[in-house]
């Protein structure tokens, strides 16, 4: 992944961990110590420059006294536009064109 281009859900969670971490009062070094990552590592994360895993986003949830879910935001963001409602799931259909 380039310095330039970095996807889009990366940058967010790592973001929302970072927000979580400074409400919480802990330094890179705090949370690398509870959670056991390395602090280049939660960086990495924190900037949207790392993928992590779904067992390390867990830690950081943990250490963060979070839910994992809660740094992905809710469920419905990013899938309504303003004033429409969520899509219930099951309730569209995919195209999977070719592959049926």
């Amino acid at each position: 992944m380039g310095a330039k281009h970095r996807e889009p859900i990366l940058v967010e969670v790592g973001s929302r961990i970072r927000e979580a971490r400074l409400a919480a009062g802990l330094s890179l070094q705090q949370l690398a110590r509870l959670t056991g990552i390395s602090i280049g590592a939660l960086s990495q994360i924190e900037t949207g420059r790392r993928d992590a895993r779904l067992t390390t986003l867990a830690r950081i949830a943990a250490a963060l006294r979070q839910v994992p879910a809660a740094l992905f935001g809710s469920p419905a963001e990013g899938r309504a536009g303003e004033g429409e409602e969520a899509p219930r799931p099951g309730s569209e259909g995919y195209d999977l064109g070719e592959y049926e």
